[in-house]
């Protein structure tokens, strides 16, 4: 099956730019304790006996990765880009990342006990997000947990530059209640939203930033006997 060209262009602009990105944000989180309390939340709720293994979507060079394997979950990274999955292998060599597509992933259903697509929706075209969130749903267990992170708006920004280089990239920025709808008809639940005001570094380029923790309703399986 040939590559839509909106992940052919994700895939190219992120190998191009995937040393840079490494070294620009490696420390990003350290800025940001609203973005560590949300992580720190969802790590809580993943944290338990019976719960599969988190993915880390669109892991990029895997900081978020490593910093739930900081918080004791049991995490792995999936990236599109090959060359953002061979930083990340370098740059955390304990842990598991492999190369692969939010549109289809290559797991199977319901062998996860969470998600976190960090910003890793906003590439991606608003007609394309129920194709995405209906795999969330079937790879996520009952009972399994969401954290989602995105840009909040109403616009499509094209990028000519990023990082460094030149490059050539579209970013989606979202309405939270649109998000919220799109999760629902794809049988997520949003248990919580924050959405917070750009810092320092990201005004005045930047806008506001959402995070939801979201749930595939029903019960964890019972473990075997």
């Amino acid at each position: 099956m040939s590559e839509s060209p909106h992940l052919r262009a994700v895939r190219t602009a992120y190998d191009t730019v995937a040393v840079d990105y490494e070294r620009l944000l490696r420390d990003a989180l350290e800025a940001r304790p609203l973005d560590r309390a949300m992580l720190a939340a969802f790590a809580e709720a993943v944290r338990t006996e019976d719960a599969g293994p988190v993915a880390d979507l669109g892991c990029g060079t895997g900081r978020v990765t490593a910093h739930l394997h900081d918080l004791d979950v049991s995490v792995f990274g999936i990236d599109l880009s090959s060359e953002m999955v061979a930083v990340a292998r370098r740059t955390f060599p304990g842990l598991r990342f492999d190369q692969g597509s939010m549109t289809a992933l290559d797991l199977e259903d319901g062998v996860l006990g969470g998600i976190v697509p960090w910003y890793s929706i906003v590439h991606t075209p608003p007609e394309v997000l129920p194709t995405v969130f209906a795999e969330f749903h079937r790879v996520l267990a009952p009972g399994g947990h969401l954290l989602i992170a995105f840009k909040v708006g109403n616009q499509l920004r094209h990028l000519d530059q990023a990082y460094g280089h030149a490059l050539s990239l579209d970013v989606y920025w979202m309405p939270p209640d649109e998000i919220a709808e799109l999760l629902g008809a794809a049988g997520l639940v949003v248990d919580a939203r924050l959405i917070r005001e750009p810092d320092e570094q990201e005004r005045p380029k930047q806008g506001r930033q959402a995070y939801f923790l979201v749930h595939k309703p029903g019960q964890p399986a019972a473990s075997g006997t």
